[in-house]
């Protein structure tokens, strides 16, 4: 009664309509903004979360939320930032499907930015725990090294940047990571090694460029 309570008043205060035909799956309309998302086109990628979580609403008010139904809203969710929600929805996700880690790792991506490193740490963890090589296991593995880096623990840090960039090495970010706590903790070979990686992904990195300056030394 209080899960359908709350979705009348989402669909009041989101003017969404709550009974629309829905032509399309929720997860093809989260995918359909994440796509225009990366291209920059803001405000159309809204209009394709909004709808996702509006069909996601109208089978959890109906009874009929599936596991894609709750990973669906909870992407959106992350998508526009509003991290309580995912909690909320994700862990009335989990209550019905245990072992669905697609909502476990958007839980822990929701409490990293909650600045929960606790709870953050601990769902990304379940994640790659039970999905290894899953989709989402590099960027695990990423935020499991900014907690890390936060917390000054930069050997931990390390095994875990070193794992994203395995993983993933396409991302110039995560090399310069990894060579920030690598310079850390007084590994200066290896951080120039990682800060170079980062320029060949981007020659314009003016931190990788001067972290590399310093390691050079």
């Amino acid at each position: 009664m209080i899960i359908t309570l709350r979705l009348i008043i989402v669909f009041l205060i989101l003017g969404l309509p709550a009974f629309a035909q829905d032509n399309q799956s929720a997860l093809w309309n989260y995918h359909t903004g994440r796509d225009l998302e990366r291209r920059n086109r803001m405000s159309e990628a809204e209009h394709y979360y909004n709808e996702a979580i509006r069909i996601c609403y109208n089978e959890i008010f109906w009874n009929e939320a599936s596991r894609d139904t709750y990973t669906a809203l909870t992407w959106a969710l992350r998508r526009q930032e509003n991290y309580t929600e995912v909690i909320f929805w994700g862990e009335r996700a989990l209550a019905s499907f245990a072992d669905e880690y697609r909502v476990v790792q958007t839980m822990g991506e929701a409490y990293f930015y909650l600045n929960n490193f606790d709870q953050s740490l601990r769902f990304m963890q379940r994640y790659i725990n039970s999905e290894p090589q899953g989709e989402r296991a590099a960027v695990s593995y990423f935020f499991i090294g900014e907690i890390y880096r936060f917390r000054r623990q930069f050997r931990h840090a390390d095994i875990a940047y070193s794992t994203a960039v395995r993983l993933e090495p396409g991302s110039a970010l995560w090399w310069y990571r990894l060579g920030s706590v690598r310079e850390a903790f007084g590994d200066l070979s290896q951080a120039a090694n990682a800060y170079e990686r980062a320029l060949v992904l981007n020659p314009n990195y003016q931190q990788a460029i001067t972290g590399l300056e310093r390691s050079s030394r």
